[in-house]
C-alpha cells in the first residue's frame, strides 16, 4: 500500500476550509476460453480461475469481465459476516475490480468492503463515487469513503446518478465536484475519474463530450434499446474516447427475469458482456450466486446479432419494467 506522508497531510486538510485553495487500444471484446471455476486458497493470485480480462479504456488498467458490485447483501450493515465472505471468495475468483458508494447501505457497503481492503487492497481496482456535485461535499465525502474503505487511496473515484443537466452544470462549476477530482488527482489520492448514470443517456453524452473522463459506468440490458438506449451514440462515443465501459443493472434488480422472457443469468450476462464494454458489475446475495456468474463469464461466447436480437425480443413486452430506473430514479 502507498502511504505517502504528502498525501496523509493533505487528507488530513479535506473539509470546509478546502474550498479556499480552492485512447491507443479500443477495449477488446472477450479473452480466451477460460479455465474451470476454481476453489481458491486466498494467497495472492487472483486471477486464478481464469477468468476473462479486459482492458479498462485507456486506464492501463486490466479487469475481469465480471466484476463485483456493492450493493445486495455486500450493503447490509448487519450481514458483515456473509458480506466480508462474498468479497473474499469474489477476490479468489479472478474478480480484481470491486464498485461501491458511500450510498449503499448508508455506508455499510464501503465498511464491509473496507473489512476486506485492509488486508487485500493491492488485489483489487477499488471504485466508489461522490453524490455531491460541490467542491466542498466531494472534499467531505471523500475522507468518509476512505475511513470506510481503510484505505488512502482510490484506483477510480466517480461522479455519482448524473441524472439531469443541472447536475452537470454544478458539477462543472468553479467550486464544483469536477475540481475537487482533479485536485485529489493531482495529490494521488485518487488515480482516475469516472461519471455514472442510468437514467439519461443525452445527459452522459454531454459530459463525455465537455470533459475527459477515464471511465463511464452505465446502465446496459437488453430493454435497454427500447427506450433511450445506452448502447446506441452514448456507447459509440466512449469507444469512440476509448472509456473504460462498466455495465450496471445487468440484471435490472432483478426486473429482467420472467417465466415468459428472460429466464437466466446467463442470458442477461451474456447479453451485456456481448457489448464493447470492459466489465459488469453485479450486487451479489450469497456466495452460490456468485460461483455461478463467475462460471457464466468463464465460459462466456460473444453473441451473434442474431442471438442479441432474440434476446432483445424475449423482453420486449415488459422493457418498461426492466428499464424502470430510467423511468423513476
Amino acid at each position: 500500500m502507498r502511504h505517502s506522508h504528502s498525501r496523509r497531510r493533505f487528507l488530513k486538510s479535506i473539509g470546509a476550509g478546502a474550498a479556499a485553495a480552492a485512447l491507443s487500444r479500443v477495449v477488446p471484446w472477450f479473452s480466451p476460453t477460460p479455465a474451470p471455476l476454481s476453489a481458491g486458497t486466498g494467497d495472492g493470485d487472483n486471477n486464478e480461475a481464469g477468468l476473462p480480462q479486459r482492458e479498462l479504456g485507456r486506464t492501463g488498467a486490466t479487469v475481469g469481465v465480471f466484476s463485483l458490485g456493492g450493493e445486495a447483501t455486500v450493503e447490509m450493515s448487519n450481514q458483515r459476516d456473509r458480506a466480508v465472505e462474498i468479497i473474499n471468495r469474489a477476490i479468489d475468483l479472478g474478480v480484481n475490480y470491486i464498485d461501491t458508494s458511500p450510498r449503499y447501505g448508508n455506508g455499510g457497503s464501503e465498511n464491509n468492503i473496507g473489512e476486506v481492503m485492509r488486508h487485500r487492497r493491492n488485489e483489487a481496482f477499488l471504485a466508489t463515487k461522490t453524490h455531491e456535485r460541490s467542491y466542498d461535499g466531494t472534499m467531505r465525502l471523500i475522507e468518509q469513503s476512505l475511513g470506510r474503505l481503510q484505505t488512502d487511496h482510490l484506483d477510480l473515484y466517480q461522479l455519482h446518478n448524473v441524472r439531469v443537466h443541472d447536475d452537470l452544470d454544478r458539477a462543472f462549476a468553479d467550486n464544483g465536484a469536477i475540481r475537487a477530482l482533479e485536485r485529489l488527482k493531482d495529490e494521488k489520492v485518487i488515480t482516475h475519474i469516472g461519471i455514472s448514470g442510468h437514467r439519461d443517456p443525452e445527459v452522459l453524452l454531454r459530459a463525455i463530450r465537455e470533459y475527459q473522463f477515464d471511465t463511464l459506468l452505465i446502465s446496459l440490458n437488453a430493454a435497454d434499446t427500447y427506450y433511450k438506449p445506452f448502447q446506441k451514440e452514448l456507447l459509440e462515443t466512449a469507444v469512440e474516447q476509448q472509456l473504460g465501459i462498466i455495465a450496471m443493472k445487468v440484471t435490472a434488480v432483478g426486473r429482467v427475469f420472467r417465466e415468459d422472457g428472460i429466464t437466466s443469468m446467463e442470458q442477461a450476462l451474456g447479453y451485456v458482456l456481448s457489448l464493447p464494454v470492459s466489465t459488469a458489475i453485479v450486487g451479489i446475495s450469497t456466495v452460490k450466486e456468485l460461483e455461478e456468474n463467475v462460471r457464466i463469464a468463464q465460459r462466456f461466447d460473444p453473441y451473434s446479432n442474431e442471438q442479441m436480437r432474440e434476446i432483445e425480443e424475449l423482453v420486449a413486452h415488459y422493457e418498461e419494467e426492466a428499464n424502470f430506473f430510467k423511468h423513476y430514479w
